[in-house]
């Protein structure tokens, strides 16, 4: 697991890289997303639909790929405040249920934002069990400089 998110900001490097546990997308998740979501599209909801398309089978929702993947990545609460930006994701492959997926990541820039922030920006890879490709973005997190004191 990484521990890149749970340094002083002053202490990252650009080009650091990290890589996060993997975790299975089932179908609880695709229907429950599509639940809360209100996403019903019958590619990930209806099994008879789904064989008839592209994919010949339901598949994830892209979008619920991308936020599997910021579940997994391990941010430290005392260093991290927020996602600011995500952006330039590009969903290469299906993931179909039952894969796994898991982040490859890298820290590309960093800069202050205040005297109490700074602004880390990372590329994220998300490959399933294959070690293939299916989602790459851009983001960006506001990062405490200095930790919380309890």
């Amino acid at each position: 697991m990484s521990t890149t998110f749970s340094k002083v900001f002053d202490a990252l490097e650009i080009g650091e890289r990290f890589v996060t546990e993997a975790r299975m997308i089932s179908d609880i998740d695709v229907m429950a997303f599509a639940q809360l979501t209100g996403d019903t599209h019958p590619q990930h909801t209806d099994e008879e639909w789904a064989s008839a398309s592209r994919f010949g089978e339901r598949i994830a929702h892209g979008l619920l790929v991308l936020s599997c993947a910021a579940g997994l990545v391990d941010f430290d609460p005392d260093r991290v405040v927020a996602l600011r930006k995500v952006s330039d994701a590009v969903f290469k492959l299906p993931v179909r249920i039952g894969d796994s997926v898991r982040v490859e990541g890298e820290v590309v820039r960093t800069r202050e934002l205040d005297d109490d922030h700074g602004l880390v920006e990372c590329r994220w890879k998300v490959v399933n069990q294959d070690g293939r490709t299916v989602l790459r973005m851009t983001v960006e997190v506001v990062w405490r400089r200095e930790p919380v004191l309890a």
